[in-house]
């Protein structure tokens, strides 16, 4: 019998976190949502459990490390290894703003939880990856990270200046690729994945919900054999 996986979903207690979570549960795999919210992690776990779904929960806050390292060290002693990170949690603050007049302290705290926080999640989890017969990170992204979009004026991306949200996007995109490079030999695979324009609590609005959102980093949570891509879900996002 096929042992069961095991994925971190990292903000997984709303939004596209939360359907990332229901969506791999779904299929078999014990999903353990990373939340910095207790309550709101214990909810989403009772809801899922309540539908028959193998869920758990582990602290973790993206700007507090130690619990970074705590919460790794309760998925090791939980399940032994980790079969899938999904680098979902993520930020937005409505006083970043084009680079001439965007709230440095906002920028500052975006690249904090985007990418440092996401960086430092990969490193902790590693070691639990390489336990893996087959591990898999999905790096939640945006097209807004993309600087050849960024830089077209024909995008629709290209007006959207948020220098501290694009750009911790960005640096999400050379996590990717530096990673895939460094894990070659490790077959662990590696993407960015863009979900798509989807109305969650972070972003107010859009034109997908967190179910169809939550789609595209399922999918390659759990198959694919390419790695160090950035995909939408129209295809290949460019970098």
């Amino acid at each position: 019998m096929e042992e069961q996986r095991i994925a971190l979903v990292t903000g997984g207690n709303k939004g596209i976190g939360l359907e990332i979570a229901r969506q791999l549960a779904m299929v078999g795999v014990h999903a353990v949502i990373g939340a910095r919210d207790d309550s709101r992690a214990s909810t989403a776990v009772d809801d899922l459990s309540r539908q028959g779904l193998k869920v758990s929960f582990v602290h973790i806050d993206l700007e507090d490390l130690a619990t970074v390292a705590d919460a790794a060290s309760q998925v090791r002693s939980r399940h032994g290894r980790l079969d899938i990170l999904v680098n979902n949690a993520g930020i937005f603050r409505f006083s970043d703003a084009p680079p001439s007049r965007a709230s440095i302290d906002a920028v500052r705290q975006v690249m904090e939880v985007n990418f440092i926080g996401a960086l430092a999640v990969t490193q902790a989890m590693l070691p639990l990856l390489k336990e893996a017969p087959s591990a898999r990170i999905v790096n939640v992204s945006s097209s807004l990270g993309s600087l050849a979009l960024n830089g077209d004026p024909a995008s629709a991306y290209y007006a959207q200046q948020f220098i501290g949200y694009n750009a911790s996007k960005a640096a999400l995109n050379m996590l990717t690729i530096q990673l895939n490079e460094e894990l070659r030999e490790t077959g662990i695979i590696v993407n960015s994945v863009s979900p798509g324009f989807v109305k969650t609590d972070l972003t107010g609005y859009g034109n997908m919900t967190p179910e169809e959102g939550a789609r595209l980093p399922v999918r390659h949570a759990l198959e694919g054999t390419e790695s160090g891509s950035f995909f939408e879900p129209d295809g290949r996002t460019p970098w």
